[in-house]
């Protein structure tokens, strides 16, 4: 199992067979302002009204994890706005909390005028005049303040972009935790209502995107809703767990059993993956053979969150992973609700004790109990993760649950712990980012 970091090399960074390179676009160093205009970037945006009639056409999800449509947040904050009469604010999330995925930080290292310029033309769809960066990574900060820097001094678009750098946590790109710290808070989670198109950054209404999310519009509005969606749409795969990590624009429908053909791993005896990070799951391997879009991965049980999937290397033991993953959420949990901190301590003494041969009925029906008692009870979506991990362990792995119970595994007693996030995975420098 992966234990330390990966580094995704240049090499492994790269688009499917038949897609044209839309967020990736070829490129392999850092992209400048010139480049980036070279492709049509930062067109003036003449009627915005048509553009967010496009977003809805297009059905554009957002890719932080939730999959929400982006035109229903759009209008939903537009509305708040005019009825209020407040001013809102944009923010693009890049603090990807999530150990197994690199797509943002790739995006903000490689293409930061990709990322503002659909900062600008989501700020125009809601009338915005103060936008926002958020992450947690020094050099995504670095290449943000050099692009805007960039973009100021040759009066291509200068709204005093602010950016706010924070400690790297699963819980800190949760919506209402980058708020809390953008308004100068902890970046721990908060009760809702309200949500920040309600009441966010100043008490403002506010829009939170993904960046790769962001990064969707410049290309819908140079494409248009129609060569848009004649191209089929793409999204950025995290693949970790495999000889073949790396950063893969695939597109919707494409089977991970492809991908890895493409990238010439063979599956066999794969027992299974991680599904959409850490908060999808585990699934078995039939996974592998499961058309990568939003319904198909939902009616499977699980969710393709933002598209980091990690294959289990043959021979490991789901439930040693299970465990490895709750150990996380036990550690990463806000500390803040109840509920929360003491469900996923709970999971994880359940799964330790079960890996190790002390477990028995008591500790399955323990889980099968939280997993399905537990999810929103807490402010945020940590506990949801937890117990989908329980959950799906239960679910797919009935066997090996099975196995543990009489008595553990071989490869559990003879592995050492894993001593960190599991499938951890970093993506490559950039240069020309000055901080």
């Amino acid at each position: 199992m992966t234990i330390t970091a990966e580094r995704i090399g240049r090499s492994a960074v790269a688009s499917f067979p038949g897609v044209a390179d839309r967020l990736l676009a070829g490129v392999t160093a850092r992209e400048d302002l010139d480049a980036y205009r070279a492709t049509g970037g930062f067109a003036p945006l003449a009627d915005p009204p048509a553009l967010a009639a496009a977003v809805d056409a297009a059905g554009l999800r957002g890719r932080g994890g939730a999959a929400f449509p982006l035109g229903r947040k759009l209008a939903a904050v537009r509305a708040v706005a005019a009825a209020a009469g407040s001013p809102p604010v944009v923010v693009a999330n890049g603090e990807e909390g999530e150990p197994a995925s690199v797509k943002d930080r790739w995006l903000l290292r490689h293409r930061p005028h990709l990322v503002l310029d659909g900062l600008r033309l989501a700020a125009a769809l809601v009338g915005a005049g103060e936008v926002h960066a958020y992450v947690a990574d020094g050099e995504s900060a670095a290449s943000l303040r050099s692009a805007a820097a960039e973009l100021a001094a040759r009066s291509v678009w200068d709204a005093g972009l602010v950016v706010t750098v924070v400690a790297p946590g699963y819980v800190a790109g949760e919506e209402t935790a980058l708020v809390r710290a953008v308004n100068g808070g902890p970046a721990l989670p908060t009760e809702k209502p309200p949500r920040p198109f309600e009441a966010g950054i100043g008490g403002r209404p506010t829009l939170v995107s993904n960046v790769e999310t962001l990064a969707l519009l410049p290309l819908l509005q140079r494409l248009g809703t129609a060569a848009y969606g004649a191209a089929g749409e793409t999204f950025l795969l995290t693949l970790t767990g495999c000889a073949a990590v790396g950063l893969y624009e695939v597109p919707f429908g494409v089977t991970l059993r492809e991908v890895l053909a493409w990238r010439g791993v063979a599956p066999a005896g794969v027992p299974g993956v991680v599904m959409g990070g850490y908060f999808g799951g585990l699934l078995g391997p039939a996974a592998l053979d499961l058309p990568l879009d939003y319904d198909a991965v939902r009616r499977a049980g699980s969710g393709l969150g933002c598209a980091a999937i990690a294959v289990i290397p043959p021979g490991d033991c789901p439930l040693r992973l299970a465990g490895a993953l709750m150990a996380y959420f036990a550690l990463e949990n806000a500390g803040q609700c109840g509920s929360c901190f003491n469900g996923t301590a709970a999971m994880r003494v359940a799964l330790d004790a079960l890996r190790e041969g002390r477990g028995g009925p008591p500790e399955v029906e323990r889980l099968r109990y939280l997993s399905g008692f537990l999810p929103g009870r807490g402010a945020c979506g940590t506990l949801d993760g937890a117990s989908a991990v329980a959950a799906s362990l239960l679910r797919e792995f009935p066997d090996v649950v099975t196995a543990h119970v009489r008595g553990g595994c071989d490869t559990c007693a003879s592995s050492p712990d894993v001593p960190g996030p599991p499938f951890a995975v970093e993506p490559p420098s950039a240069e020309g980012a000055t901080p």
